[in-house]
């Protein structure tokens, strides 16, 4: 114990400040972000944007890619500008977006708001990574970035509980509180933080963005690197149904008053705490479970992967992600979530935080930051393909609406088509009414009939593909020592 007391007096203020900006922004972040797909096409009449589902795949996928690719810009303008600089920057925008969010609802509007949103976010992510990186040395690296990866999942953990209780009184809330926690870091950063010593920038802007396409190019080269990249591609198109897919999934056909019930009898304090006025569970509370098992769990997993090599740990953690992702979709009890989401977790910790050592071993000498800034690569590809088949291919095949249109459409009957001026619910009920079901009796007979939960089956090919092409990534490719 004296010896982990002497590693924490060693980091200095900069290090603490950089950790608590960081859980405010992805409380923030994960607060708006785990609720976004449910906001964007929710009924009007609930206070959501009724929009498509194949609207929302490519409103997420393709901005979420793009902040994910922007990273690689934006640190170049904050090593040359200065951290504290940027950050305020950030700050502003991402305050200003978050607010906006709130209020602008025709969906060029979302679009360009989100666009400003993620400029924001990828003008923060960079800086706070490097000042953990700056404010810690060999003995202490260890330990910060494990302080900054639980930092993370707190943030991501307590961000979606706040904002789903706060949008039981109006969806505004989860946008205003996501700004106001912008604002605390903006506070962080004009009063406490301290510019870490880094390396000045001589060169251009011009000139060191093009230096750093110039080298991400010349990673490319390695064909090697690039097979490993499009495989991850595979992972993180999966992984990301967690937040596309999995919400509106269980908002569309999952009763969950059966999970409300169920914590009732045991701890009816916390059901009334954590459920909504209808006496149900937020499907946001229940995909957050993720965070948790990690926030519980993480070390525990690290501790038994520890010896097994990179790849082999991304093996096995990737196959079981792609069993506890297909699971979540593969029934309509909600209680078997938190069996089907805690598999789909225990692969999530034992993959995910290998795939940036594995770049960071096979990296040629004196190349390996080169390689790490790569990693950034198939994140962005992973959101862009989660967004597709979250939106066009989710649409078709599982959106609950769509198959109440066909089914309407094949019976012949009159209801007007949903508008501006019939929101998604009032066609919903008008349908209950002429089919003669009620609204529980029409999900089910959706659920038999039309068999949205094969979905499934898109999930986990993308997945097995992924740990079939890594298993054969490293019987023909991996250097045999």
């Amino acid at each position: 114990m004296p010896k982990f007391v002497n590693i924490l007096t060693r980091f200095p203020r900069t290090f603490w400040v950089a950790n608590i900006m960081e859980l405010f922004e992805r409380w923030a972040w994960y607060g708006m972000f785990m609720l976004f797909a449910l906001y964007l096409t929710g009924s009007t009449d609930t206070g959501a944007l009724g929009f498509t589902q194949a609207q929302k795949g490519m409103m997420m996928g393709s901005v979420v890619g793009f902040l994910y690719f922007l990273p690689v810009i934006t640190g170049a303008i904050a090593d040359r500008v200065g951290y504290k600089k940027v950050l305020i920057v950030a700050y502003l925008l991402l305050a200003s977006a978050y607010f906006l969010l709130g209020r602008v609802r025709e969906y060029e509007w979302v679009f360009t708001v989100f666009i400003m949103l993620a400029l924001g976010a990828a003008l923060f992510k960079p800086i706070i990574s490097a000042c953990i990186a700056k404010t810690t040395d060999d003995q202490t690296s260890s330990m910060g970035f494990g302080i900054f990866y639980m930092i993370v999942n707190i943030g991501a953990f307590v961000g979606p509980i706040v904002a789903s209780l706060a949008r039981q009184s109006g969806w505004e809330n989860v946008f205003n509180i996501s700004a106001g926690v912008i604002l605390v870091n903006l506070v962080l950063v004009i009063l406490f933080f301290k510019e870490p010593e880094r390396q000045v920038v001589k060169t251009g802007l011009r000139e060191e963005i093009l230096k750093i396409f110039s080298n991400i190019y010349e990673a490319l080269k390695d064909l090697r690197f690039v097979v490993f990249l499009l495989i991850i591609v595979g992972f993180w198109t999966m992984y990301n149904q967690l937040f596309y897919t999995l919400p509106v999934f269980i908002d569309q056909w999952m009763d969950t008053s059966i999970v409300y019930d169920n914590i009732y009898k045991i701890w009816p304090w916390l059901a009334k705490q954590i459920g909504t006025p209808e006496k149900t569970i937020a499907a946001e509370m229940l995909t957050n479970i993720d965070a948790m098992y990690i926030i519980i769990f993480q070390l525990i997993v690290s501790y038994f992967v520890m010896k097994l090599k990179p790849i082999h740990s991304m093996i096995s953690g990737f196959l079981i992600s792609t069993i506890g992702l297909s699971l979540t979709f593969l029934t309509n009890n909600p209680m078997f979530l938190f069996l089907s989401i805690f598999i789909f977790g225990v692969g999530e910790m034992a993959g995910s935080p290998k795939i940036t050592e594995y770049i960071g071993k096979i990296a040629p000498a004196g190349k390996t930051a080169l390689y790490m800034g790569c990693s950034f690569l198939p994140m962005a590809g992973g959101n862009f393909f989660a967004g597709i088949l979250s939106g066009n291919v989710y649409q078709k095949y599982s959106d609950k609406i769509t198959l109440l249109q066909i089914e309407v459409e094949k019976r012949g009957l009159d209801i007007p088509q949903i508008s501006e001026n019939f929101s998604q619910t009032e066609y919903v009920n008008r349908a209950e009414e002429l089919i003669g079901l009620s609204g529980h009796e029409l999900t089910v007979f959706l659920w038999n009939t039309y068999q949205p939960y094969n979905i499934w089956m898109i999930f986990a090919v993308i997945g097995g593909g992924t740990v079939i092409a890594m298993w054969l990534f490293n019987k023909f490719l991996v250097k045999k020592n």
